[in-house]
């Protein structure tokens, strides 16, 4: 079963979403913050798969472009400069599907590293202490 292609792409910029829909009438609302943080990107997901890098201060991210590559994909231009993931069919689908799972994995990493959607700078009380052994 191969994945079904959009028939609809609509960026909404004031909203900062990307709508996809589908021929069976579904319809997706992805946040360009979202599509930018889990971008497929070698720059984010590296080139072995696992979790993407992770990326703070996104929030206000917006997409300027989104451009059609051949019949399989479109590529995302984002106001931050960032533009070289490829977004397949099957990766907007797969977003789609996971988004709140996703989301909110994204926003524990976020935690754990003393990162925000505001900031991509890491807090320093959000670092491992490292075990000093007191002198004796």
């Amino acid at each position: 079963m191969s994945t079904p292609i959009p028939n609809r792409l609509v960026l909404h910029r004031a909203s900062r979403l990307l709508e996809v829909g589908y021929a069976d009438g579904s319809c997706y609302q992805l946040p360009c913050e979202y599509l930018r943080v889990y971008s497929p990107s070698a720059e984010v997901r590296g080139h072995g798969g696992g979790e993407p890098m992770l990326v703070g201060g996104k929030r206000l991210v917006n997409v300027s472009a989104v451009e059609p590559v051949g019949r399989y994909a479109v590529r995302l231009r984002f106001d931050d400069g960032h533009d070289t993931g490829l977004y397949s069919w099957d990766i907007l689908r797969e977003l789609a599907a996971n988004q709140e799972s996703w989301w909110a994995r994204y926003l524990e990493r976020l935690g754990e590293h003393g990162m925000s959607r505001d900031s991509d700078v890491t807090k320093l009380s959000a670092l491992p202490k490292k075990h000093v052994p007191k002198p004796v």
